[in-house]
């Protein structure tokens, strides 16, 4: 690592829009995530969460060939000489905890973008967004059996509850890497564009999202994810905190008002 890149920022960050777009910016190593690029990531989604102007995250990777390949492997290697505890599933204890492969209430959509290669903690990253829209020439993979490592970051308990377990368990044990055409059949990945259209399809997703009412969103999503293991009648029966917020917010007036006036909603933020 040359002493430029220890000094640059490892993810870039802006909003516009009321989305939010975040770009692991390491593209030299197909943006592989170190320490460092952890720590900037859960600032980045701590202030995510905490503006309330901000209604869907697009995650994403610089350059052409890699949404990321996950681990840096070769701090990895000098951690290990270094006598550093081996890793294992999940992040706590570890720079940049909780990351978002364990922010399980994290409120606001995130969209993966996902170009070229998306492995092993790349791949995790993107099974813990809510959308996921890659180009035609993405690859999927999880090659931790092949490292002596696990996918600790999810990996193995996403892609078992997304894919039947058969395809999910070949996948796990053998690292065999998955294209975006067999994600897309799977229903891994919500929609799979040319390379060239990916930019326009991935704008269309983000305005849908953040033109959608705030909460209505967030009462869905964590609905959604809350209920997943639960009888239906549970379900039913639960109490989710977005969803008494919804229940004493504007929105839910708003969103009926506009309709009949033949207007655009205009949503609160809060």
């Amino acid at each position: 690592m040359s002493a430029a890149e220890d000094d640059r920022p490892r993810v870039r960050y802006a909003k516009k829009d009321h989305v939010a777009y975040v770009t692991l910016d390491r593209p030299h190593v197909l943006n592989a995530m170190d320490l460092r690029m952890h720590e900037e990531l859960a600032a980045i989604w701590d202030d995510v969460e905490a503006d309330p102007s901000v209604r869907v995250a697009v995650l994403t990777g610089a350059g052409e060939r890699a949404f990321s390949v996950g681990q840096d492997l070769k701090e990895r290697a000098r951690l290990n000489a270094g006598g550093a505890p081996p890793t294992t599933f999940g992040s706590r204890d570890q720079p940049g905890w909780p990351r978002l492969t364990e922010r399980f209430a994290f409120a606001k959509p995130v969209l993966a973008r996902v170009d070229g290669y998306a492995l092993g903690g790349g791949f995790e990253l993107a099974l813990a967004c809510d959308v996921i829209v890659a180009s035609d020439r993405a690859e999927f993979g999880l090659p931790e059996a092949g490292l002596g490592l696990v996918p600790g970051a999810g990996g193995a308990f996403r892609l078992a509850r997304q894919l039947p377990l058969k395809q999910a368990m070949g996948h796990l044990l053998t690292g065999r890497r998955m294209s975006a055409a067999t994600a897309e059949r799977f229903g891994l990945v919500n929609e799979v564009v040319a390379s060239e259209r990916l930019d326009e399809c991935v704008a269309g997703w983000a305005r849908d999202l953040a033109r959608s009412a705030p909460l209505s969103v967030r009462a869905i999503k964590e609905a959604v994810l809350a209920s997943l293991d639960m009888p239906l009648e549970r379900a039913f029966a639960t109490r989710y905190v977005w969803e008494e917020r919804r229940l004493r917010g504007r929105d839910l007036v708003e969103g009926p008002e506009a309709f009949a006036e033949k207007r655009e909603p205009v949503w609160s933020d809060d």
